[in-house]
């Protein structure tokens, strides 16, 4: 199936054709953990077991490692702290974990994807994807793409797949118009509006929508302070009647969080929403860092103590910004300016884990509304 906003990798029908196979093997358990045991396997693959409860046969799931660290986390220790215990004494380790919900048991809603063939293997029945609490709010990727697909279809900003992404914690969706484009900081620098979607079905993270901004030379994308997060624990999952609610009313909670969710596409991908952040782009051109023989280094080290970066991720930006200003609309005789380090920022999105590039993105959202003084501590 050809889609309107698809581009010419099939980012989009390639997304859709995983998110409709986890779907498909999507199965959740709402189980106390005084019916469940935690084991390890002979290769040290670290196993889930949910005891057999009202007809239901005993299931072997082998745990993932997000589901992992939240195992770890509710039992009160470190993940990483966690993980070496597994690998160097699983024994102990699971008699620790089973001891601990024995005594105290709490009700976890387990997310898994199932086994689709028959292994013939202890633990064939599929994998633990998330461990969270028994009031999760189940948004799934399906419900996202459902809702927002056919609005951006039809949108008269004529939107085109740039990223589309699924990992271990999150999905990904990134789209820029084709239609609302314009000029920004420099001659030659052409924009793009843009809009993003964010989930996770597992627990890291929320449902978010936001407003994108894209170079179209290089692809940067940044992320701007339009955005919109949707909690997965919900005001009507708070109180101890969730459970009693029907499945009508936990639908409707969700259609609202869909109706939301149309209504910021709207407003996102308005063409006043994106000329706002064109003019703000073209102000962040006028702050230009002083001295004709600025050290990028020294500018990129300030930066990093501004925002709080690690030496490695300074590292990162400094190559973003040697690869920013050997483009056409980034002079090597111009100063730099705030416009320069944003793109050099984002730029690092491009080299970045699926997970992280959210945050380079937001970066240099952050970066654009950086306050006068802390811009003044960069420039300095």
């Amino acid at each position: 199936m050809t889609h309107r906003i698809e581009n010419e990798n099939n980012a989009l029908s390639d997304l859709l054709a995983q998110v409709q196979d986890q779907a498909a093997r999507s199965a959740d358990f709402l189980a106390p953990t005084n019916n469940l045991q935690k084991t390890t396997l002979e290769n040290g693959t670290p196993q889930l077991i949910i005891e057999a409860n009202r007809g239901e046969p005993t299931k072997h799931f082998n745990i993932n490692d997000t589901a992992f660290g939240q195992i770890a986390t509710h039992a009160g220790i470190d993940a990483r702290t966690a993980r070496r215990l597994q690998e160097h004494f699983p024994v102990e380790f699971d008699a620790l974990l089973n001891k601990s919900w024995q005594k105290f048991p709490a009700r976890r809603l387990i997310r898994t994807h199932l086994n689709t063939t028959a292994l013939n293997t202890v633990g064939e029945d599929g994998d633990v994807r998330a461990w969270v609490s028994d009031k999760f709010k189940t948004f799934d990727n399906v419900n996202l793409l459902q809702t927002t697909l056919p609005q951006l279809m039809e949108s008269d900003a004529q939107f085109q797949v740039v990223q589309a992404n699924l990992s271990e914690k999150r999905m990904y969706l990134r789209l820029k118009s084709l239609l609302q484009t314009g000029t920004g900081a420099n001659v030659g620098d052409h924009m793009a509006n843009g809009i993003g979607f964010g989930n996770s079905e597992v627990g890291a993270g929320s449902v978010t929508v936001y407003q994108m901004f894209w170079t179209l030379a290089c692809l940067n994308g940044m992320q701007t302070e339009n955005k919109t997060r949707s909690s997965h624990i919900t005001s009507a999952r708070d109180g101890d009647d969730w459970g009693l609610l029907s499945d009508d009313a936990k639908n409707a909670d969700n259609h609202a969080l869909e109706l939301k969710l149309r209504d910021l596409v709207g407003v996102y991908s308005s063409r006043e929403a994106f000329d706002d952040v064109l003019d703000k782009m073209k102000a962040a051109a006028a702050d230009v860092i002083d001295g004709e023989f600025s050290d990028v280094t020294d500018v990129v080290n300030n930066l990093g103590k501004v925002m709080q970066l690690t030496k490695k991720e300074n590292s990162d930006v400094l190559n973003g910004l040697m690869a920013t200003i050997g483009q056409s609309g980034f002079e090597q005789e111009k100063p730099l300016s705030r416009a320069t380090l944003i793109n050099a920022v984002t730029a690092v999105s491009h080299r970045a884990d699926v997970d992280d590039v959210d945050t380079w993105q937001r970066r240099g959202g952050k970066l654009l509304d950086m306050t006068r003084n802390d811009w003044n501590r960069i420039a300095a």
